[in-house]
């Protein structure tokens, strides 16, 4: 559905014509009438679908939206309507949800629901099948939040999160052996041919792995935001373009790039610390704490002194340790950089210039090379 609308749409961009989400969504009921797999899917299911369809296309243009592929697309659908949503608990772990045209589907119950169904998205990572409740639990942000500290986050490639009061949270999501194992299995994937029953065990065990990666990245960046947004008000963190950061550095045929093994392995080292995962469990959990999240420029704050404020590329001796050349003041690198970020998120915040996930409610300040921000009404 989504490679057959985005299909219509780029033609109709070629044309200099534009199709809209209601004009598309009319003709998928004709649709139906001529194609019997379309028939087979729920309409709420493909009219959400083009709807996703349609936001990012007005977001990234028709003709930069990508296709899905077949063997690299996770499914993922979403039922809309309450109205049709029935979900009832068999016993401690164990539930069951009513459908449009599934039925009942049993399920394994791993949360309660605590508020009305909103809406069900059904998902699958590769091994197995989870759906996801959005609930109306009636929780609001508070105006302000219990505590006026303030701290300052930087991400790194070493420690997954250091924060300005010297505190460092660091975590490996792959053991040795899973290491050793998935390169085993690669290796062993290179020499199957395509489409054999031993060639799908294999991408089966790799998924596995890659999969209990996933969750332990997840839980520690859940965990280490909320203790971020439950102990302070305000938190600082870098305005990072992860994306853009993690950019091949082939280049083009006219304009090959230099270093390609030295970028490869930096991007690797960004996404497998979970920088924008973590940008994302923050906002998430500040909505229930009322922490105001600061995005600062990134640029010098590994370089400058926290101290002094003097840039100078050389005060950082190595990758942990920061020496000033001006003062001499000694810190552990990301220490100094975190300490940096507050201070230009405390100023950023003292202007009004809050990030756009926040509402300006209060206003920390106070002194740019301390840790704590009182509120001013």
């Amino acid at each position: 559905m989504w490679n057959t609308a985005l299909q219509q749409r780029r033609e109709y961009r070629r044309r200099g014509a534009w199709i809209d989400y209601n004009e598309q969504a009319g003709q998928l009921a004709d649709a139906k009438t001529e194609h019997q797999w379309l028939k087979a899917a729920p309409s709420h299911v493909l009219q959400q679908t083009i709807m996703d369809l349609d936001r990012a296309c007005r977001e990234h243009g028709a003709l930069r939206v990508k296709w899905r592929s077949v063997r690299r697309w996770l499914p993922s659908f979403r039922f809309p309507d309450p109205k049709q949503i029935t979900v009832e608990r068999l016993g401690k772990k164990w539930g069951r949800v009513k459908l449009p045209k599934f039925g009942w589907v049993r399920l394994r119950w791993s949360r309660r629901l605590d508020g009305a169904v909103r809406s069900a998205t059904v998902s699958w990572d590769g091994v197995s099948w989870y759906i996801s409740f959005l609930v109306e639990d009636g929780r609001t942000t508070p105006e302000r939040h219990a505590s006026t500290t303030a701290v300052g986050v930087d991400r790194g490639v070493r420690v997954a999160v250091a924060v300005s009061d010297a505190t460092m949270w660091n975590r490996e999501f792959r053991t040795p052996g899973e290491a050793v194992r998935y390169r085993r299995l690669q290796q062993k994937l290179a020499r199957q041919h395509r489409g054999s029953a031993n060639r799908c065990k294999t991408i089966a065990a790799m998924r596995a792995i890659r999969r209990r990666e996933r969750n332990r990245r997840a839980d520690f960046c859940a965990w280490t935001a909320n203790q971020l947004a439950t102990r302070h008000g305000l938190v600082a963190i870098e305005d990072f373009r992860t994306m853009s950061m993690t950019a091949s550095a082939k280049g083009t045929i006219e304009h090959p790039g230099s270093r390609v093994g030295q970028k490869a392995g930096l991007n690797r080292s960004i996404l497998d610390k979970g920088w924008h995962a973590f940008e994302r469990a923050l906002v998430s959990v500040s909505r229930y704490t009322g922490t105001h999240v600061v995005k600062v420029p990134a640029a010098y704050t590994s370089q400058r002194c926290s101290v002094c404020r003097s840039v100078d590329p050389g005060n950082r001796e190595s990758q942990a340790v920061f020496r000033c050349a001006t003062c001499g003041y000694r810190e552990h690198a990301d220490v100094n950089a975190a300490k940096n970020i507050l201070a230009d998120g405390l100023s950023v915040s003292a202007c009004g210039d809050l990030a756009v996930e926040q509402s300006m409610k209060q206003e920390p300040g106070g002194n740019p090379r301390g840790t704590t921000a009182p509120t001013v009404a």
